[in-house]
């Protein structure tokens, strides 16, 4: 059998349901059809990478654009999660 091999937009939504909408991991897998501990994992790597940089400071210029461009993709898409939860919350409570 091979490795299932995932979209990064595939495990961005996975996650974003776990975190931003709060289903449970276990549903969540069974609903995509995802082991639980792929989806554990994703969890924990979407955490981590949203409180470290990991660009080098000695790239050369280009790379260091190119890398950038990517973080910042990254922490939009995390800014973006962040505002649907704040409103999914304040929904919440009022």
């Amino acid at each position: 059998m091979g490795k299932q091999v995932y979209s990064d937009e595939f495990k961005r939504s996975a996650v974003e349901q776990v975190v931003v909408h709060r289903h449970r991991m276990k549903s969540v897998a069974q609903r995509l059809g995802v082991n639980y501990h792929t989806l554990r994992q994703w969890v924990v790597d979407a955490k981590s990478a949203a409180a470290v940089s990991t660009i080098p400071a000695d790239l050369p210029p280009e790379q260091m654009l190119r890398e950038l461009q990517k973080e910042n993709a990254r922490l939009r898409m995390e800014r973006d999660i962040l505002k649907k939860a704040t409103a999914y919350f304040a929904k919440e409570h009022l």
